[in-house]
């Protein structure tokens, strides 16, 4: 199969066609024997031959962006086997066939039906195939081949980045480097200049340069200043065909600030500047401000105020203000209009930050000179002293002049002055003041015990401007005067035992005085001279203001005299000096051997009977515990309850049990238990056999005759005497109890234990005006004697 191509379309391509054909015709154009086999259809006999091919194969080439009315021809498929009969079928298969590629599939004839954009694909891959029209085989196997499409100029360089921002430093060599910029082509770079891009400065010059290979932007210019000019925008073209005409071309723009260098010396606007400051100025306030002009910008316009010399360096001094970078001027020390009036400061302002490229360029400082001219103020009154300190003794007379404060007018003028007291505490009201001479008096009568110290407020005005006042602490110091008696420190408790001896001290005893130490520090103690000689106790002045009490005697007793009084007259050592009286109390106390007191007063007495203090305690403890027996028995007797009638029919007696048993054959012997007996059925008077009585009892026997007509009073009293007088009888008292009841009665007995067995019509309604408690009785025995006759 034969595949030719006739696009030769532009002149430019016309040599690249001659050569595509006999560059075919020479390498593709023999023919090409492929073993094949083939089947008859009809059945017969494999027959194993090798075709013969005729090439004519190249690469096909349609040129992009084509716009023609036509389908563009691209090119032409041919079998050997195509004998112009028709009935070879071309088919063609693969990207963009039967859609961007089309053929006549009898000539062969391939057309581009679209225009095409290499920039979105550079090449397609098809198949070619023969096949006879009639049996649909193939006559020839299938071919591949590539259909690239063409390039041309359709797509400008475009920078891809831009536009852009840079900077480069003021006063930078010429060549210096700012920026590279790149621009890019979509077009193919392999086939002609369609993609060879070319750079040029449209806007920018004479200041900036651009490298037309690599787009290298760099400075055209010196020492560009800043200050001159700080911002540059510059165009950069770039234009494909190695910028041929009729090239495609596209541009950006690059703005080029000029960054600060120090290159700019200070300077002040004038040499000479003039301020006007009051006398009334505040110490450590500004009063005023100085500035020098930099051009430059940032740290490179930062700068130092100096004062350097002159007159007032040592009144005024300057700092440096970092936001503004100005100079302020402050006050170190007050101003006198009336001492000085003017002041001459020289002030230097210097960078801080220096480029010693640029040194050449001057000194990076300045000078001016600084006239501070001094305004004259009304001022207060001014006191010849901050403050006063004055004394007064107490008690002195209203009216006593305490001291004088003194003002003058600092002003030229030299106005008089007057004084007043602040009247804002009440301390002020206290004294008084000569408004014209200053002199403070005592406007009441000050106790120093009371306040010893007064601090008043002093003011001054001038008489032509009452409105300029100031002011003056006043400490007036309260003086003292022997004006109060001494006293004893405290109450004291003085204790002496009485086993003590004579001359033995018993207390050390001291004074106070409210008055200070000038008028009341010497104490001297005595005893009262107007009273007899003490024989108990005396005083010893000790002469280092306290005093001590001794004993005169060898034994004190507290059962003869307890208490004991001292009078002791003291004295200070004051102009005039004052004395006073007090009464000590001497208590006599029992005391241990080394000197611990252990009682005194009501406790004596039982302690004199040989009782201590834990003695005392235990017998007071014991008494309690016996109490609390005899309160619990009470308690427990009260709390037994006399058992209930269960049944109105239980007509028995209660009977009371005792669980008592007695001591069995030993107790018997050793007391005699016939007392308990009626006295006739006592047969005779039995001793204890444990004791041999030394005495024989009053009688000892009683005839029997004589027991039935005993009187049972004689028969108590007798055997009283009997345990009276027999010493054989226990130490200690014994309870003897009689259960007899006399003879017998006459009367019948009352009891109803044999009441249920003998019938009876006695009436016991008689028993209810007995009371309540009889009543029910009456009804019990009613209801029985009823329910017995029933």
């Amino acid at each position: 199969m034969r595949i030719t191509s006739t696009s030769c379309i532009c002149p430019v391509l016309v040599c690249l066609c001659f050569v595509q054909r006999c560059y075919g015709a020479a390498h593709h154009g023999s023919i090409k024997v492929t073993r094949n086999q083939t089947k008859h259809i009809e059945g017969e006999t494999e027959v194993h031959h090798r075709p013969k091919r005729g090439w004519v194969w190249n690469q096909f080439f349609v040129l992009e962006e084509h716009m023609g009315p036509d389908p563009q021809y691209v090119g032409k498929l041919h079998s050997n086997s195509d004998k112009g009969d028709g009935s070879v079928k071309y088919i063609l298969t693969g990207e963009g066939a039967g859609t961007i590629f089309i053929i006549d599939d009898t000539t062969g004839d391939i057309h581009s039906t679209k225009s095409l954009d290499r920039e979105q694909k550079t090449h397609y891959v098809l198949h070619a195939q023969a096949i006879d029209r009639r049996t649909n085989k193939p006559l020839e196997p299938e071919s591949e081949f590539i259909i690239k499409v063409q390039d041309i100029n359709d797509n400008a360089p475009k920078f891809t980045d831009g536009p852009y921002i840079v900077t480069v430093p003021e006063m930078s060599e010429m060549g210096t480097s700012v920026l590279q910029v790149t621009a890019t082509d979509a077009d193919d770079p392999t086939y002609g200049n369609s993609a060879r891009v070319v750079y040029s400065i449209l806007q920018g010059q004479p200041y900036f340069s651009v490298d037309p290979k690599t787009g290298v932007i760099r400075t055209a210019l010196h020492n560009m200043d800043r200050e001159a000019r700080e911002h540059y925008s510059v165009v950069i073209q770039a234009k494909d065909m190695a910028g041929q005409v009729g090239g495609l071309s596209g541009s950006t723009t690059v703005n080029i600030t000029l960054t600060d260098v120090n290159d700019n010396p200070p300077r002040f606007p004038q040499k000479h500047y003039q301020l006007y400051v009051p006398e009334s100025a505040q110490v450590g306030s500004a009063v005023g401000k100085i500035k020098a002009n930099d051009a430059d910008t940032g740290s490179n316009a930062d700068m130092k105020y100096t004062i350097i010399n002159g007159d007032g360096s040592g009144v005024f001094s300057i700092s440096t203000d970092k936001e503004t970078r100005e100079g302020i001027l402050s006050l170190k020390k007050p101003l006198n209009y009336e001492k000085k009036k003017s002041y001459t400061l020289n002030i230097e302002g210097a960078n801080t930050h220096l480029d010693f490229r640029f040194s050449h360029l001057g000194p990076f400082k300045d000078v001016t000179m600084l006239k501070i001219i001094v305004g004259d103020v009304d001022e207060p009154p001014l006191f010849t002293m901050p403050s006063y300190v004055m004394e007064v003794y107490e008690n002195a007379k209203i009216g006593t002049p305490v001291g004088t404060v003194t003002a003058h007018d600092p002003d030229a003028a030299n106005s008089l002055v007057r004084y007043f007291i602040d009247h804002n505490t009440e301390e002020d009201s206290y004294f008084t003041i000569d408004a014209s001479t200053g002199t403070i008096k005592t406007a009441k009568i000050f106790d120093r015990e009371e306040t010893p110290w007064y601090n008043i407020t002093v003011a001054a005005s001038e008489i032509d401007n009452p409105r300029l006042v100031s002011h003056v602490p006043v400490g007036v110091r309260i003086l003292d005067v022997n004006d109060n008696p001494p006293e004893l420190a405290r109450d004291y408790d003085i204790v002496v035992c009485e086993n003590t001896k004579p001359g033995q001290v018993i207390q050390t005893i001291t004074a106070t005085d409210k008055d200070n130490s000038a008028n009341g520090a010497r104490f001297h103690f005595s005893l009262d001279e107007g009273l007899s000689l003490n024989p108990n106790f005396t005083l010893r002045n000790n002469e280092d203001n306290t005093a001590s009490i001794l004993t005169r005697r060898r034994r004190y007793s507290r059962t003869t005299q307890d208490i004991y009084y001292l009078p002791v007259l003291i004295s200070d050592g004051g102009v005039p000096p004052l004395s006073s009286s007090s009464t000590l109390t001497i208590r006599v106390c029992a005391c241990e051997r080394d000197g611990r007191v252990r009682t005194c007063h009501a406790e004596a007495f039982l302690s004199s009977a040989g009782l201590s203090t834990g003695a005392l305690i235990a017998i007071l403890l014991c008494v309690v515990i016996l109490l609390a027996i005899v309160v619990l028995f009470i308690t427990l007797r009260r709390s037994k309850k006399e058992p209930l009638i269960i049944s109105e029919e239980d007509v028995r007696e209660n009977v009371v049990t005792y669980d008592d048993e007695g001591g069995g054959e030993e107790d018997t012997e050793a007391f005699d238990i016939t007392a308990l007996r009626n006295p006739s059925a006592a047969e005779e008077l039995k001793y204890r056999r444990d004791v041999r009585p030394e005495v024989k009892p009053l009688s000892r026997h009683h005839p029997s005759s004589s027991l039935d007509s005993i009187d049972v009073q004689e028969f108590i009293k007798q055997r009283l005497a009997e345990a009276d007088l027999d010493p054989s009888v226990p130490p200690y008292d014994s309870l003897q109890t009689y259960a007899y009841e006399g003879h017998r009665s006459e009367a019948g007995s009352i009891s109803s234990l044999d009441s249920a067995t003998t019938h009876s019509d006695q009436d016991y309604n008689y028993l209810g005006d007995w009371g309540p408690e009889f009543k029910k009785l009456a009804e019990l025995y009613g209801e029985i004697e009823t329910e017995r006759t029933t």
